[in-house]
């Protein structure tokens, strides 16, 4: 029955068997952790032909010796592997370490302190920068703005992404807003995939927003599909070769959550102009990547064809607890107590609860011993202003305990919620 159908005497009723079912999970002694969207062990154990996989040849096909110094760029196997992975060209690809973070990180530090072309276009000389952030969105985008102290205004997600108007019209009226976060693929947390439309209404964000400003396309579900015919993504420096902007976006994808997430290979792709300009940066801070675990992953993926066949194994492992999220969720279907995402990919979903009701909720679960994303962190400075959002993280724990994980926290999400409703009585 649905929640504001409930008289007050049904609802304490209502309330005392819940509060019942709750105590026995406190009861439980559990200790279960869908917080962080990592692979499991038994993915890891996906890639583990890694490890020996060189056999001790180490030349890359252009005769290259991976375990000397040089290639600041990455070796081109690794390099035309990328560009097909992210939709660019192989010009275009700047191949890194084991973290596209990493490569984000410092790519907006460089336009902030430095200037993505160089002297005179530095963020910070032509004062307080500010970036775009879908929400709900991803906690580590908000925290690299953060820590450089770019203010950071948030723009509401609709089914196709971003709200393209809103987005348009803030560019049109700040020129101080330098850049936007992007997950385009199964984004973080709330599992959507951004329209044609959509991806051809960013690429144009040049035109409106100046030289200086950066699309920062983070495309980390880019392959992390859970369908046998999954949705497919535009392209979107296809869109900005239309419009003349491929100056204007930054694109970033990586292994980690392919191979061994403390050990895959980054990938960034952007105009080459703007390539020229970070390479020299970059090769003041160190001679080069570690071009062998670049090779390594070159004869275990091969190309794009072994990649997705590689995938269709981790989406065997994963699929089925995506799947019990869902089905655990159902409980709550008519009842009025919240919405939720259902992703055809990537490592997250998302929750809705009843405004004002998320920290109550993640913290109703740690009581019971099921840990949780925080309430807030799906929104720049940890502020979700309405206090519903609640990310869900199912990848890591197997699936009996993200089956009993889920329990949990539909009953957490039922008592929270009878209780707001008789307190509102």
């Amino acid at each position: 029955m649905e929640l504001n159908a409930y008289s007050k005497e049904e609802l304490l009723a209502l309330e005392q068997d819940l509060a019942q079912r709750y105590a026995d999970y406190q009861q439980a002694g559990l200790k279960l952790d869908i917080t962080r969207g990592k692979p499991g062990a038994e993915q890891l154990a996906l890639s583990d032909a890694l490890d020996g996989i060189l056999g001790g040849d180490y030349k890359a096909d252009n005769g290259t010796d991976v375990r000397n110094y040089g290639g600041i760029d990455g070796i081109p196997e690794a390099k035309a592997f990328g560009a097909a992975m992210l939709g660019v060209k192989q010009e275009e690809i700047l191949v890194g370490g084991n973290s596209s973070l990493t490569l984000m990180y410092q790519y907006v530090e460089l336009c902030y302190l430095r200037g993505a072309k160089g002297a005179g276009s530095a963020w910070k000389d032509e004062g307080a920068a500010k970036f775009l952030c879908p929400v709900p969105g991803y906690d580590r985008h908000f925290t690299v703005c953060e820590d450089l102290g770019i203010e950071m205004i948030t723009v509401p997600m609709t089914a196709t992404g971003p709200d393209m108007d809103t987005v348009e019209a803030l560019v049109k009226a700040d020129p101080m807003i330098k850049g936007m976060w992007c997950v385009p693929k199964y984004s973080n947390p709330s599992g959507e995939v951004y329209s044609d439309d959509t991806v051809d209404r960013i690429a144009a964000l040049g035109q409106i927003a100046g030289q200086h400003f950066r699309v920062m396309w983070d495309n980390a579900y880019t392959v992390h599909d859970l369908d046998e015919q999954p949705p497919v993504l535009s392209g979107l420096m296809d869109a900005c070769r239309k419009h003349g902007t491929e100056d204007n976006v930054f694109i970033t994808g990586s292994t980690s959550k392919i191979t061994f997430a403390g050990g895959g290979v980054s990938f960034a792709g952007t105009s080459e102009d703007n390539l020229k300009h970070l390479k020299k940066w970059f090769s003041a801070m160190t001679i080069g990547p570690n071009k062998v675990n670049q090779l390594r992953h070159m004869r275990f993926l091969k190309d794009m064809d072994g990649l997705r066949a590689h995938m269709r194994k981790h989406a065997e492992i994963i699929a089925p607890k995506f799947d019990v999220v869902q089905q655990r969720l159902a409980a709550l279907t008519g009842k009025g107590m919240g919405s939720w995402t259902n992703p055809r990919g990537g490592y997250f979903a998302s929750f809705d609860a009843l405004p004002g009701l998320a920290k109550e909720i993640v913290k109703l679960a740690a009581d019971a011993g099921v840990k949780l994303t925080p309430a807030g962190a799906t929104f720049p400075y940890g502020k979700d202003p309405e206090d519903k959002n609640i990310r869900i993280a199912p990848t890591f724990p197997g699936y009996d305990e993200v089956d009993q994980a889920m329990q949990v926290f539909v009953t957490c999400v039922e008592l929270a919620s009878v209780r707001q409703r008789i307190s509102a009585l």
